[in-house]
């Protein structure tokens, strides 16, 4: 049984080499899909600050995705995109 979630991500573009920021909005995005989600929506909202600073990163690049996916699946996104060296944040919660 899937479940619709949405999960507000912070990326740190800081350390982001090369690349630009909506290349690494579709690299987390295949990452969520290779768990066995479907990604349904992405929402850029854009670089805000934060409250405080955390880790000496004082604004991180915040994304919306909506993606459907089986319970267990979320538990594999979020060990996963611990790893990931730009997810400085991450916060999920059920749509429906």
């Amino acid at each position: 049984m899937s479940r619709k979630y949405q999960g507000l991500i912070a990326l740190n573009t800081k350390t982001l080499e090369g690349g630009n920021v909506d290349d690494l909005v579709t690299s987390i995005s295949k990452e969520i899909e290779s768990e066995g989600a479907k990604v349904e929506q992405i929402e850029q909202l854009g670089r805000k600050q934060f409250a405080y600073s955390t880790r000496h990163l004082d604004a991180g690049h915040y994304v919306n995705y909506f993606f459907e996916a089986a319970p267990d699946a979320l538990t594999r996104i979020q060990s996963r995109l611990k790893l990931h060296g730009n997810v400085h944040l991450q916060h999920y919660h059920r749509v429906a």
